[in-house]
């Protein structure tokens, strides 16, 4: 659009925004008066430090803001209005929901505490007009007493939000004559007596049932960060398979351990089960198969996949009631490859620690196995002599120069470093370090 005429149109092109004229107008500004259909605490970030020095703020709002009362309004013209209460509920739900959802940014806190300071010092007024349909837009700025002139009005296209003071395109007008102040004033005060107060409504809100409440002690801030933390651990316990077969002991820890692998491996592509010998990684990664569904094929040493074998993967997937599920020996994995592993959804690799040797065939054939699928890899000894163990057997499931573990992308390059200063150490001088 053209724009380089000099006009009195502000239409949020750069260069002349609403927000920027507003910031320009309110130092001069002894009251502002604000009437819109929509306000949003985001459009009171935009202003809120220009507005320091005003006297007092009022802002009348159309009932229009809250969609479900207009849509009840227009549905059915004989019910009228909502009652106060409704309308007040209303409006207060959707404040609390934008403030939970604000921008996590020093400057837009300290507009929100502003908001609620000058709610409850009086500074800042906000009506609700609730006789009628309102969609009306005005910014009315009553000037300090030294100006030559008593005021201006701004009408057009913006409501008092974020989208309307800078982001949409709009179109609004600057009044400069002192009958279009007077006009605009005389029937914004009209309408403000008729208008339904909610400024105490709102100051109680925000103040009692936002993350703004002063009464919030460290502790519950606390409690509040663990519960967002750990909240999908709490509720993904309810999902996993919870069936323990007769002879086996019920055991938290076990149910625990399977939480937290299928949320690793369904944010990784992999998982490690280490537990020590003894604690049961084979009930563990059962459990863990039937949380995740699909087919499973097993691969572990030919004496542990062998139904003969009362502890051997065949028997304990069947007594955990485990389908679709292939136990293979690991020394098939040329034949696996033959026979196709597109109907693999999961791969669990038993004494996992053994492919720690990149250099060999059965690594890379047991790479092309594992890739693209679910990987569980079972090992009380994944790590034997040095790091780059480990990153053999992540390999397995993840991209080596572009992972998604957090602060690791690269993967060769970190464990690279970690063998290098590991070479420095002396074990027994610097047992500590090392």
């Amino acid at each position: 659009m053209s724009g380089n005429q000099i006009t009195e149109f502000i239409t949020n092109e750069k260069g002349n925004t609403l927000s920027e004229r507003l910031n320009e107008l309110v130092p001069r500004t002894e009251n502002l008066d604000i009437l819109v259909g929509y306000f949003y605490i985001s459009g009171f970030y935009q202003i809120y430090k220009s507005l320091e020095k005003v006297e007092k703020i009022r802002i009348l709002i159309g009932l229009n803001t809250e969609t479900q009362v207009a849509d009840a309004v227009q549905g059915n013209l004989e019910i009228q209005f909502e009652s106060a209460k409704k309308i007040k509920d209303s409006i207060s739900k959707k404040y609390i929901d934008e403030v939970a959802i604000a921008e996590d940014d020093a400057d837009v806190e300290e507009g929100m505490f502003k908001f609620v300071e000058w709610l409850k010092n009086g500074k800042l007024q906000i009506k609700i007009y609730d006789k009628s349909p309102l969609h009306a837009k005005l910014y009315i700025f009553t000037f300090n007493k030294d100006q030559l002139d008593d005021g201006r009005v701004i009408t057009g296209s913006s409501n008092l939000t974020r989208s309307g003071l800078k982001d949409n395109l709009e179109f609004n007008v600057e009044l400069k004559n002192s009958k279009d102040y007077e006009y605009a004033l005389g029937n914004f005060n009209a309408l403000w007596k008729e208008a339904m107060d909610i400024s105490q409504n709102l100051n109680d809100t925000i103040s009692e049932k936002t993350h703004l409440n002063n009464e919030i002690t460290p502790y519950q801030l606390y409690l509040k960060f663990l519960y967002e933390y750990f909240k999908e651990d709490l509720t993904a316990d309810t999902e996993i398979e919870d069936y323990t077969p007769e002879g086996y002991l019920e055991l938290e820890y076990q149910k625990q351990a399977v939480v937290n692998a299928k949320k690793i491996v369904e944010e990784y592509g992999g998982v490690f089960i280490s537990d020590v010998v003894g604690l049961g990684k084979t009930y563990i990664a059962a459990r863990l198969i039937n949380t995740l569904g699909g087919k499973t094929l097993v691969i572990a040493s030919p004496a542990l996949i062998s139904k003969d074998n009362p502890g051997s993967w065949a028997n304990v997937l069947m007594e955990f009631g485990v389908r679709g599920y292939e136990c293979e020996s690991v020394g098939m994995l040329e034949r696996i490859l033959e026979r196709g592993i597109d109907k693999y959804d999961n791969i669990v690799i038993d004494e996992s620690h053994n492919f720690r040797n990149e250099a060999t065939i059965s690594f890379e054939r047991l790479s092309e196995i594992c890739r693209s699928k679910k990987v569980i890899l079972v090992s009380a000894t994944p790590f034997n002599n040095q790091p780059k163990d480990l990153l053999a057997q992540i390999k397995l499931f993840q991209n080596s120069r572009k992972s998604n573990i957090p602060g690791v992308q690269n993967l060769e390059a970190y464990f690279s470093s970690l063998n290098s200063r590991i070479r420095k150490l002396d074990r027994k001088n610097n047992y500590d370090e090392y």
